[in-house]
This record gives C-alpha cells, sequence and structure tokens, in this order.
C-alpha cells in the first residue's frame, strides 16, 4: 500500500483524468467529488449540492462529469480548478446514477435507476438525444469500444444490451442474468463481458464471463 485517504461516507464511482494526473471519488452520500492526486493525498473536495451518483472524464472537452442523483442534473467539473462550472438537466430522468461516455462519438449514457430509464446525451449540445427502458434500477455501464455495444446491469439481475449506430443506440435485448448482477466490465479485445456475483450457483462469490454470438 503506497497511501490511503479519506473518500467520504459513501465512496462510489471514481474517475482518472490523464491530463492532471487526480483522481475523483463521488461520495454518494455525502455529495461531495473527493480529488485525489497521483500521490493519493486528498487535495480537494467539490461540493455537488445532491447525492452523487457515478463520475466520468471525458477525454474530448477534458471535462468530469459527475452525476447528481438527487437533483437530476449533471454537474460538469473542470479538473483544473475542481470547480462545477455547468450543470446540465436530464428531463425524463429521475435520480441519474450510472453514467458513461463515449468521447469520440460525443455522447454520454445515463442510467436513471428511479424510473430504470436510460438517457442518450449529446455532449456536443447537451441535449437528450433519446430514452430506451433498461431494467430496475440500472447500477454499472459497460461499452465495448470496438464492438460498439452497450451493457447496463441493474440491481435486480436484468441486463439491457444496446449497439451504438451512428450516434444513437438500438437496443439489442434485454433478460434477467443472475442475483444482484449489477456490475459490469468488458474487455474490448476479445468481447467478453464480465459480471462479479456476490453469490453465484455455488452460493458463494462467483465470476460470470460472458459473450456475445
Amino acid at each position: 500500500m503506497l497511501a490511503r485517504a479519506p473518500s467520504g461516507e459513501y465512496p462510489d464511482g471514481l474517475a482518472f483524468d490523464p491530463i492532471e494526473r487526480h483522481v475523483f471519488v463521488s461520495d454518494e452520500s455525502g455529495g461531495v467529488e473527493t480529488v485525489l492526486n497521483a500521490a493519493g493525498r486528498r487535495i480537494a473536495t467539490i461540493s455537488l449540492g445532491g447525492d452523487a451518483g457515478n463520475v466520468q472524464y471525458d477525454r474530448g472537452s477534458r471535462m468530469v462529469l459527475a452525476a447528481v442523483q438527487s437533483r437530476d442534473v449533471l454537474a460538469v467539473i473542470d479538473p483544473r480548478t475542481n470547480r462545477v462550472v455547468r450543470t446540465v438537466s436530464l428531463p425524463g430522468c429521475d435520480h441519474d446514477h450510472g453514467l458513461l461516455v463515449d468521447a469520440p462519438r460525443r455522447l454520454a449514457f445515463v442510467a436513471c435507476d428511479g424510473n430504470a430509464t436510460l438517457l442518450t446525451l449529446d455532449l456536443k449540445t447537451w441535449k437528450v438525444r433519446s430514452s430506451d427502458e433498461v431494467g430496475d434500477d440500472p447500477d454499472v455501464l459497460a461499452f465495448d469500444t470496438s464492438l460498439r455495444r452497450l451493457y447496463v446491469a441493474s440491481e435486480i439481475g436484468v441486463l439491457a444490451v444496446f449497439a451504438e449506430r451512428g450516434r444513437r443506440l438500438v437496443k439489442l435485448g434485454e433478460a434477467f442474468l443472475a442475483p444482484s448482477a449489477h456490475s459490469v466490465a468488458v474487455d474490448p479485445a476479445t468481447h467478453r463481458v464480465y459480471f462479479p456475483l456476490e453469490r453465484g450457483t455455488n452460493g458463494r462469490p462467483q465470476l460470470l464471463v460472458m459473450a456475445p454470438r
């Protein structure tokens, strides 16, 4: 262990800014972003004015985006000053929590766990382009950058899969996967999708590995 630093009452999402070399940690119940430097020392605390959801670095704008789930908005943070420079409203969203940025196509995907909705946000105009239904209580999102497939995992274990075509999403399917399969990661080289399960088929923690056909 190289360093230890406080990160709030309920640390949830985190993002890394490769330019400033800072780590942003969402404190969900504390309503702040904790900023750490590369040495692991806390250098700033940014108030979001509401409960913090997930956070993402946008390399297109070099800004950090944070979901403010109790206000149904997205906070845009300048990592050079560690200040909120813009607040983006999310019409049609109830409690935005999950967040993923597709920087090359200037899109952000926002999962709203209060109404099981996935929003596609245009990062050029800061307007919502479309919305889709997903499983109840959506949590973690993962994106296969080579296949351009988006995976949305939910707290109830339902997985929704989308294909990105142009600058829009097409839903490929949705089904129950496993109890509490709410966290997901994808390897764009192999296209394998990973789901860590708190309790698998053997009653113990298990890693579920899937691949698209």
